[in-house]
């Protein structure tokens, strides 16, 4: 495994942050016009309702749309949408309002590459947060906003302080919902070195045959990438799963390397980097899930 992998993120500073808007910041599909207003005609094939649509589309949550509804932030086709349950129809154009855009801002979400030694959310006392490593100097390319100190920038995934490799952080709710939400079938791929002696059995075991805290495991896809290198793919995270997985079949974890949640990669940008996702890594994320 290669230890000069990189991280991938997301970053705009706004103080205001409300939850009507959690996601309004970046859809590639949409179209963002010079006065701010967000425009998007519907092409399914179906009718649907908006609040349904707004949030398929992860732009925000069903409620935010409601919010944003009631506010009267929301029209089609020009006439303001006054009822919660109102369906668009296909060729029809929805537009949000320049107060909506405008109050609601770009909810942050970055990708980091985090170290060993690093953790991932609240430290202990002489313990390291993920949040410390987002510096100028450690931004990966480009021009981006740095957090301020005002940002409720939380872990989406942790990784224990042993443990390396892409880490979300985010203050998008629909981000979070997408990555780790209950209805959540993003997946997330490791390479973990181990010590002991990896047979098919254990391989076997690991795949379909555990149970942790009393609750059978959901199936996992592991595969042998190396001398005493597995590649796990899960869609669940258990506290420690794949360590206390590993240990269940006499093997211990030496090194665990998250290197893809969904569609989001690491790549090959350097240990401790950090950057901004991009709208596109945001809503492939969203529709992901």
């Amino acid at each position: 495994m290669r230890r000069t992998h990189g991280l991938v993120m997301r970053s705009r500073n706004d103080d205001r942050r409300d939850a009507v808007a959690a996601g309004l910041a970046a859809l590639p599909v949409a179209v963002l016009q010079d006065d701010m207003a967000w425009t998007r005609t519907y092409d399914e094939a179906e009718p649907q309702r908006v609040n349904r649509w707004l949030a398929q589309s992860g732009v925000c949550s069903r409620r935010e749309a409601e919010a944003l509804i009631a506010r009267g932030l929301v029209s089609i086709d020009g006439a303001v949408v006054e009822d919660v349950g109102r369906k668009i129809l296909p060729g029809q154009t929805l537009t949000l309002a320049d107060a909506a855009t405008g109050d609601l801002g770009a909810a942050m979400t970055i990708m980091i590459h985090k170290p060993v030694g690093i953790v991932s959310a609240q430290p202990d006392p002489g313990q390291i947060p993920a949040v410390r490593l987002l510096t100028r100097k450690a931004l990966w390319g480009g021009d981006a906003a740095i957090p301020d100190r005002d940002s409720r920038l939380a872990p989406v995934g942790r990784l224990d302080m042993d443990s390396r490799g892409l880490l979300i952080l985010s203050e998008d709710g629909v981000v979070a919902r997408a990555v780790i939400g209950p209805e959540s079938g993003l997946e997330k791929e490791y390479l973990v070195r181990v010590i002991g002696n990896v047979t098919h059995e254990k391989i076997a075991k690991l795949r379909h045959g555990l149970e942790l805290d009393g609750r059978r495991l959901k199936p996992a896809k592991v595969t042998i990438a190396g001398d005493n290198i597995m590649r796990f793919v899960l869609t669940e995270g258990r506290n420690r799963q794949i360590r206390r997985m590993c240990e269940l079949v006499d093997l211990r974890v030496m090194d665990l390397f998250r290197v893809r949640i969904g569609p989001l990669k690491l790549g090959d940008l350097p240990e401790g980097r950090w950057r901004p996702l991009t709208a596109g890594e945001r809503e492939a994320l969203i529709r992901g899930a």
